[in-house]
């Protein structure tokens, strides 16, 4: 470990993300879908909010309209996603997810659910209950 506590926190904080970020692309790699990190957020955000903007998604993923513009097309070439002129505001453009889109993110969704219960295994409720209020407060710190 490090020298201090609070890098010894944010380091394990990190790699547990890691590994369930591994776990769960080792799913979709041996599927043979060929979906990136920066997709599958994507896939995940469209999925949750259908119809979105592409504004907001580029303020969702913290990325310039550039780089955002890149992942759609990618995702559109694998026909993951439609996008589509918005009626109202012909310089918006609103997405949506295809069929196989969904069903991409059905598997994610339910991996996500395998690895957290995998993840928290084994801790009391009390136990739960302490780590979510402690990882909330973490999270609060960064707002």
């Amino acid at each position: 470990m490090t020298d201090s506590p609070n890098e010894d926190v944010m380091w394990i904080m990190h790699m547990i993300m890691h590994r369930y970020r591994a776990k769960q692309f080792e799913l979709l790699r041996d599927g043979n879908y060929d979906i990136t990190h920066m997709e599958a957020k994507v896939l995940s955000y469209v999925g949750r909010h259908p119809g979105a903007m592409q504004g907001e998604l580029s303020r969702f993923m913290e990325r310039d309209k550039a780089q955002l513009a890149r992942l759609i097309k990618g995702l559109r070439d694998k026909s993951l996603v439609i996008s589509e002129m918005d009626p109202d505001d012909r310089r918006s453009v609103r997405l949506t997810l295809t069929d196989a889109g969904n069903h991409i993110r059905t598997i994610m969704k339910r991996e996500g659910k395998r690895l957290t219960e995998l993840g928290v295994s084994g801790l009391s409720e009390e136990e739960h209950q302490q780590l979510l209020k402690l990882v909330h407060k973490v999270y609060e710190n960064f707002e």
